[in-house]
């Protein structure tokens, strides 16, 4: 069994994988040596490699206990080896979690054109080529930036959640706010993807992020909907650097 640990600013996503699938996945606010003796107990020595990608400090204790609880430990960064050729021109900026997005898309859909779309704090739109090739791609506002902005940034406008159906029309500020930010982000995203039908042939969509399966049903288009993508990039670099 292989782990794969996405540490992000809010919590941390612990994924349980095994030939290359998930099957299990746990969350915690706070990644420490207590948290993971307590999961190799349960696993009761199944785990054979761990990887780890993180956007904040990790304690020193979390390393040392990965390092001598597995066959192998991989901290995943900017000079990893990686089984997509990274064309960003500045890859010490690019996010981790936006790389190893791309690598799961590849995982999921070999030699074929990807549209990435990862749906969280942010939403990123990246392109993964048949020639196993990361172009990279745009960086905007998700869906809840978009509302707290809104918010922050005028002064009545009130701080609204995603509706669970939309309006067409507004029909007052609250549902206007909402109508306005979700069917913007869904002709938004209608926009990439006509772009990027006409630039690639073949194209695949995959969504990802916490956001993924809520837009994802506002598009007729033919949409696979993760929210394991990272996890499973993540993976697929661990087993690339483990026999290369």
């Amino acid at each position: 069994m292989n782990i794969a640990i996405d540490a992000g600013n809010s919590s941390t996503k612990i994924a349980l994988i095994e030939e290359g699938r998930v099957v299990e996945t746990l969350r915690t606010t706070y990644l420490d040596r207590e948290f993971l003796h307590s999961l190799w107990q349960r696993l009761d020595g199944r785990v054979t490699r761990v990887v780890l990608s993180s956007v904040v400090d990790v304690p020193a204790q979390v390393e040392e206990f990965l390092n001598s609880h597995t066959d192998g430990y991989l901290r995943v960064t900017a000079a990893t080896p990686m089984p997509l050729r990274n064309l960003y021109a500045t890859p010490h900026t690019l996010g981790i979690d936006r790389l190893a997005a791309a690598v799961g898309a590849a995982t999921i859909y070999p030699s074929s054109n990807v549209l990435v779309v990862d749906l969280g704090t942010a939403m990123t739109v990246d392109i993964v080529t048949a020639r196993g090739e990361f172009l990279g791609g745009n960086i905007t506002l998700g869906a809840e930036g978009r509302f707290r902005a809104l918010n922050q940034f005028t002064a009545r406008l009130p701080l609204v959640e995603k509706p669970d159906e939309e309006a067409a029309w507004g029909y007052d500020t609250a549902s206007a706010i909402q109508s306005g930010v979700v069917r913007g982000m869904t002709y938004e995203l209608e926009g990439y993807i006509a772009r990027a039908n006409e630039e690639f042939e073949d194209l695949k969509i995959i969504f990802t992020g916490g956001d993924a399966k809520y837009f994802a049903k506002r598009l007729k288009n033919a949409i696979f909907a993760t929210s394991d993508l990272v996890v499973l990039g993540l993976n697929t670099i661990l087993e690339y650097n483990a026999t290369n």
